[in-house]
This record gives structure tokens, C-alpha cells and sequence, in this order.
């Protein structure tokens, strides 16, 4: 498999998204609902965990090949201090919204504590898809690319 890790295969669900509010990695308030009428995939991760930090680079090579389809991937970092956050930012090259996550409120918001996780969110406020554990390439292609067409 790519990536060197067996992909977890998504969920389809349908249920609202969670009202989340956070800090971005520059201290600037954010929230889900910044983000309305696009698609949005939140992905909870930690510095920490070998699975997230795979996942990393295929995440951002999907942002960049279908930002311009008005799809955004926001990257929640769990309990993580700013300055360790930026220096994975700065190492993996990540150019996506992070956020920082000290009190562990979007795993919390998401009833999911087992890292990573990631939901997709339609442009209706709605979670189409879950994920527990690391994203392929190939995962993202076949479940998220078609929500991006509608």
C-alpha cells in the first residue's frame, strides 16, 4: 500500500456537524462554520502518533490537487503546544488550516478518541464520511473525489 500503512476504509454517515470552535496555529479564532457551503474533510491528529504523521503528506497533496473545487482539509491538532505544531508544519510542508486542540475538544465534539480521525463534512453542514485511522491516497480518491463532483 502507499504510504508504507493499510488505510482505514470510511463509514458513510449522515448526521450534523458539530459546532466547533478553536485557534488556529497563529492564535486566530476558527470555526467549522467558517467553512459553510464547502466540502471539508477535519482530520485529528497528534504529533506524537506515527499513523497521523503518515498521513500528513497525502493529505496535503490531496488539498492541493482539489482546493480549487472549493474542498479544504483542517487539520486539529490534539494537545500539542504551537511551537511543537509548527515545527511539523514547517517539516511536512503543510499549507491546509491547522488548528490547535489543547483541551481535546474535536475529539470530544466528534466522539471519536482513538488518532487519527477524520470526518468528511458536505457543504450542507452534514458528516458524509468517517474514518478511524490513517488515509491512503486511493481512499480519498474513491470516497471523497465524488463528493467534490456534486
Amino acid at each position: 500500500m502507499p504510504g508504507g500503512f493499510e488505510s482505514a476504509i470510511p463509514i458513510p454517515v449522515d448526521y450534523r456537524a458539530p459546532r466547533l470552535e478553536l485557534k488556529d496555529i497563529d492564535g486566530n479564532p476558527a470555526s467549522l462554520a467558517d467553512y459553510a457551503g464547502q466540502v471539508v474533510l477535519v482530520n485529528n491528529w497528534a504529533f506524537w502518533c506515527p499513523p497521523c504523521r503518515a498521513e500528513l503528506p497525502i493529505l496535503e497533496r490531496y488539498y492541493q490537487d482539489h482546493r480549487a473545487k472549493g474542498f479544504t482539509i483542517i487539520g486539529i491538532e490534539s494537545g500539542g503546544s504551537a511551537e511543537t505544531v509548527g515545527q511539523y508544519i514547517e517539516g511536512y510542508k503543510l499549507t491546509y488550516p491547522i488548528w490547535l486542540d489543547p483541551r481535546i475538544k474535536a475529539v470530544s465534539a466528534f466522539g471519536n478518541r482513538s488518532l487519527p480521525n477524520s470526518y468528511v463534512i458536505d457543504g450542507d453542514g452534514q458528516v458524509r464520511l468517517t474514518w478511524t485511522g490513517p488515509i491512503s491516497q486511493e481512499m480519498l480518491e474513491n470516497y471523497v473525489s465524488p463528493l467534490l463532483e456534486k
